[in-house]
């Protein structure tokens, strides 16, 4: 070969060689991770499936979020990204079990959960949350782990395997941290679980601080029996409060006994979801969750402005009725105070009856309700709710259109409230007269 023939070969070398090295790296492209796919509401209609997400395996007791694959060895495709599955059979209907039973099996998964965790770390990881469900017809309790960012996205749609070893549809309802709703279901046949319990880590400033332990009002879970069970819960808490209270020479009257029932009703009615849903549906809800955590209800809830618990009272009010009340004993600590239902509802009955026996001697609410401008349930709902020392204000300037006066949201609380005593029964323990005349609204999704 000469010279010339050389150079050609050498030029022909370096003009295709990176061209291949380039249709090799497409060819054979290294398989990588990828978020799982959420399938929204509007979406699940035409989604091909839903997505399989890698789990974190139980009692993992690793801090932070899972390792990255490694790039050495090449990882199994299979499990180095979510993967496809076949459709997931259509959701069959639930079958709520009894309230006793669930309680039973409820009570059992708990045990179940806090031991694994116990044996495992003191500091959980804080990234996963892990529900325990029952299958129908087996007794047997499943346990799944996923990511807390899936759970908490509305419209998540994924199946994951439990513990146990079945494959689970998992689909967000619902998202509101320990409170998020879901449904659970057999991936290949469609029948659903009934969801017990969420283990929810609690964190704070990105450090862990407590492990929440939770039941949602799932989907199948809110039955006409769990409702009625929780109107009566609340109903009994509160006349065990008022006797409390009485007992330590504080005299409640019955209709402020009344109002709070009602209160402890409204307080946690979103506000959105009020003006989209059906209103007596989303109240049997709320009653719900105290018919299934009943103690425990909405021991974990805070709303924007502070306000805890169950009576959502915010921790200056709360102080202020301990100056105010010195001998009642109430709790010291406001978080405590707040989480514990008894004291809790003491303080709510105290605050109410000293708001009233105020706006009582006021000469503008009195022709308020001389005139039947006002209802004592309205100002006492008003007065819970916002300001109550700017109601007689109100009432001045607005006269008939005083409502019009008030804050926005405080509007909004006496819609919630006039429909709930439309909607809901109630037996009054004190005057009728106490109570707004009821409003027979329609329960659909009509605005205000």
């Amino acid at each position: 070969m000469n010279n010339r023939s050389f150079l050609l070969l050498s030029l022909t070398a370096v003009v295709f060689a990176p061209a291949l090295v380039s249709r090799a790296q497409q060819a054979d492209p290294s398989p990588a991770f990828t978020r799982p796919r959420v399938v929204n509401t509007a979406q699940q209609s035409s989604a091909p499936a839903p997505v399989r997400v890698p789990q974190q395996p139980v009692g993992t007791t690793q801090q932070g979020a899972p390792p990255a694959p490694s790039a050495s060895p090449a990882p199994n495709p299979t499990t180095a990204a979510p993967q496809y599955v076949a459709p997931a059979a259509p959701l069959q209907p639930a079958h709520p079990p009894s309230l006793s039973k669930f309680r039973e099996r409820a009570a059992e998964a708990q045990r179940l959960l806090k031991s694994r965790l116990t044996l495992t770390s003191s500091t959980p990881n804080t990234a996963f949350v892990t529900l325990a469900a029952l299958e129908e017809g087996s007794s047997k309790i499943h346990t799944l782990s996923l990511p807390k960012e899936t759970f908490l996205k509305a419209g998540t749609d994924v199946v994951l395997t439990t513990a146990q070893g079945l494959n689970v549809r998992v689909q967000v309802v619902r998202p509101n941290y320990v409170n998020t709703a879901v449904a659970l279901s057999d991936a290949a046949t469609g029948k659903q679980l009934t969801p017990l319990v969420v283990e929810y880590p609690i964190e704070k400033f990105g450090r862990f601080r407590e492990m929440a332990y939770y039941s949602s009002a799932h989907p199948a879970l809110v039955s006409p029996e769990v409702s009625k069970h929780g109107q009566t819960y609340v109903r009994n808490m509160l006349d065990l409060a008022a006797q409390r209270l009485k007992e330590k020479g504080k005299i409640i009257s019955p209709e402020t006994v009344d109002i709070a029932e009602r209160l402890c009703l409204v307080e946690h009615v979103d506000h959105d979801r009020y003006r989209r849903e059906d209103r007596k549906r989303l109240f049997e809800e709320v009653y719900a969750l105290y018919g299934l955590n009943e103690l425990d209800t909405y021991r974990y809830s805070v709303s924007s402005a502070g306000a805890g618990g169950m009576v959502q009272m915010i921790a200056s009010t709360y102080q202020l009725v301990r100056q105010a009340h010195p001998g009642v004993g109430l709790n010291p600590d406001f978080v405590a105070g707040m989480r514990n239902h008894g004291n809790a509802l003491e303080a709510m009955l105290l605050y109410m009856q000293d708001t009233w026996n105020g706006l009582a001697l006021d000469p503008d609410v009195l022709d308020a309700l001389a005139n039947k401008t006002a209802t004592r349930a309205e100002l006492a709902a008003a007065g819970y709710n916002s300001n109550p020392a700017r109601l007689p204000l109100y009432l001045r300037r607005g006269g008939t259109a005083w409502k019009s006066l008030i804050p926005r949201e405080t509007q909004m609380y006496l819609s919630i409230y006039s429909s709930v005593e439309g909607l809901m029964q109630f037996k009054n323990r004190g005057s009728d007269s106490a109570q707004p005349a009821p409003q027979r609204v329609a329960s659909g999704t009509s605005r205000e």
